[in-house]
């Protein structure tokens, strides 16, 4: 993915959410950053993920969340085959998978 973006652009980026120092600052910030509409699909592709991690099944997230199983798919294509971003937030967070049963 970062290959289609400006590199220089998204690191200044990364660089500024790392400054933030609080909830209230990065709420925000996001606020001043972003549309309605594009916090309200970040927002869901966090929950989604948060479901996918915790073994929550599509009808359950298609239910609670309101993402479409297009969008549900392509949150799991990432956990699955990204870049771990979702696994180091989730893991900071205290979000983990449920223990494989044996």
């Amino acid at each position: 993915m970062t290959d289609t973006l400006n590199k220089e652009h998204f690191g200044f980026l990364c660089d500024a959410i790392l400054k933030l120092e609080s909830r209230s600052e990065c709420e925000k910030f996001l606020t001043d950053l972003c549309t309605t509409l594009e916090l309200k699909s970040l927002s869901q592709r966090m929950y989604v993920a948060r479901m996918l991690t915790e073994k929550h099944v599509y009808s359950d997230i298609v239910r609670t969340s309101g993402a479409s199983t297009a969008t549900i798919s392509r949150v799991n294509r990432s956990l699955q085959q990204g870049n771990g971003g979702y696994d180091t937030v989730f893991e900071r967070l205290g979000v983990t998978r449920p223990e494989k049963k044996k």
